[in-house]
């Protein structure tokens, strides 16, 4: 039974960001004591893009800590990896990973309740980020991309709380191996009629799904990754 500390409790205001002072909440800060969640996230925790991050299907945002290292190595000496906050999470851990945790896994994270809802898309404001042109492109294509919660039972979180796994409705269905559908092996219609049928999984992904169905197209992923020349 996974039972895990966490290792960073984030939350932060909306602030510009990148050269275009862009609002952003992608620039969290460690709390120092126990913070109320409620069903659209954490109190004084704000989305710079209300529309597309943020919400009852994204209300808590989760990143391995372990992933730091292998960042690290790939882009050398970074300010931003020092300590858990890089990627915008609201929470870290380490025990945890993409390969691990599946859709409809629920967890008691402080006297709150929450069930893993879809994994994170990467958008372009992590080039901004990291000063890096690729960042959001590497992020998805390595994988090491987090996860989301909805939250069941509101509550409080402290950063000296402990996240528990007390049920599995769907482990077969990892992050990672939705990932893989949706990035890698893009067209297997076995797959995306699984994730599209996939009852835990938040509603736009399985949407999503059913379009590349449909269409029997990839959709192109430039305006999400691809920092714009003009914002």
């Amino acid at each position: 039974m996974t039972d895990l500390p966490l290792r960073g409790l984030l939350i932060g205001p909306a602030r510009p960001l990148g050269p275009r002072g862009v609002p952003s909440g992608i620039a969290k800060s460690r709390v120092s004591g126990a913070v109320a969640l409620s069903e659209t996230g954490f109190q004084g925790d704000v989305q710079g893009d209300p529309v597309r991050h943020g919400g009852p299907e994204k209300a808590v945002h989760h990143y391995p800590f372990e992933h730091y290292a292998c960042w690290a190595r790939e882009l050398g000496p970074h300010p931003l990896l020092a300590a858990p906050g890089a990627f915008g999470e609201n929470i870290a851990t380490i025990g945890l990973t993409e390969e691990d945790v599946a859709i409809g896994d629920v967890f008691e994270l402080g006297t709150a309740i929450v069930e893993v809802s879809q994994g994170r898309q990467p958008c372009w404001k992590l080039n901004e980020r990291f000063g890096r042109a690729s960042m959001a492109r590497d992020v998805q294509s390595t994988g090491r991309t987090g996860w989301y919660y909805r939250v069941l039972r509101v509550g409080a979180v402290a950063p000296d709380d402990r996240l528990r796994l007390v049920e599995r409705t769907s482990p077969g269905w990892t992050i990672a191996r939705i990932r893989h559908a949706f990035y890698v092996d893009t067209l297997n219609r076995e797959e995306l009629a699984g994730i599209a049928a996939l009852e835990r999984l938040a509603a736009g992904w399985r949407a999503h799904a059913a379009r590349r169905l449909e269409k029997r197209r990839v959709e192109d992923w430039t305006a999400r990754l691809d920092t714009p020349s003009d914002t």
